[in-house]
């Protein structure tokens, strides 16, 4: 399966599970089982829940997915002291 096969989509974290792995609510409502990319794993970005994410799905298992994007322009809770 070449890089062009996957199916690219945007959608929102609706909860977090153990070992960086995400239940992310797609743009058709359906609730898929998602992880983090290795380039976000590398660089430490961290993923909370109301993030908005795009991720990518093989054709073959649309329940499953990577996060390889978080929307910078996130306007949630900021952790500044």
């Amino acid at each position: 399966m070449s890089k062009e096969d996957v199916i690219e989509t945007e959608g929102e974290v609706v909860e977090v599970l153990g070992n960086t792995n995400f239940k992310v609510k797609i743009m058709n409502n359906h609730i898929i089982t998602a992880y983090i990319s290795g380039k976000l794993r590398t660089h430490f970005i961290k993923v909370l829940v109301g993030d908005k994410v795009k991720v990518e799905m093989s054709p073959y298992d649309l329940t499953k997915g990577r996060i390889v994007w978080r929307d910078k322009n996130y306007e949630g809770e900021s952790y500044e002291s």
